[in-house]
């Protein structure tokens, strides 16, 4: 890996760990710099813009969504205990210090237009429908009912996250994760079929 390379990748930690933090809005060029001890001239060469910057950080979002929630899921077996490893490693990720990144980013960027709006867009269609495959697979196993909507189930999931979300970080709710988890074995069972 080239100085430049690493360079870049130690920036798009920080800027990940602010932005998890302080939002997208929260990001500055300046503050990254002085950080990391570098010169704004040298953080903006990497990025271009603070929208590069913002669309790098959504980028590393998603890909340690991927390596700590997705990857390690389709380590379990196909069907509900690879839904229940997905869902399971979600409500781990949102428990984060700072919770999700996804979701104040979301309330940050819901009706400012743009590309770092539409590749937040991107990373939660991939996500609901990486979770509706997941779904389906379980119904092709015979562990949900053949007429459950996976589309519906993955609009339920992340619908508790977002709940999970605000009794964690906002009203510091401290039975949260067993609320949480408890909402996740109600839909599973409704999704199940019966034995």
């Amino acid at each position: 890996m080239s100085k430049g390379q690493s360079t870049r990748e130690a920036i798009v930690a920080r800027a990940f760990a602010i932005a998890t933090v302080a939002g997208l809005e929260g990001l500055t060029i300046g503050r990254l710099a002085e950080e990391l001890e570098l010169s704004k001239s040298g953080v903006f060469a990497h990025f271009g813009s603070k929208e590069g910057l913002q669309l790098a950080v959504i980028e590393e979002a998603s890909r340690q969504f991927i390596e700590e929630v997705m990857v390690p899921a389709l380590r379990a077996r196909r069907g509900e205990p690879r839904v229940r490893a997905l869902l399971d490693r979600w409500m781990t990720w949102g428990a984060r210090p700072g919770g999700c990144f996804f979701i104040p980013a979301i309330s940050e960027l819901d009706d400012r237009p743009g590309a770092t709006h539409d590749a937040l867009v991107r990373s939660q269609r991939d996500l609901l429908d990486a979770l509706a495959t997941a779904v389906k697979i379980a119904i092709e196993e015979g562990h949900f009912r053949a007429d459950l909507d996976p589309a519906q189930f993955a609009f339920d999931a992340y619908s508790i996250i977002l709940g999970s979300h605000l009794f964690q970080h906002f009203l510091r709710a401290p039975d949260a994760l067993a609320r949480t988890r408890h909402s996740f074995d109600a839909l599973i069972a409704s999704a199940s079929r019966p034995r």
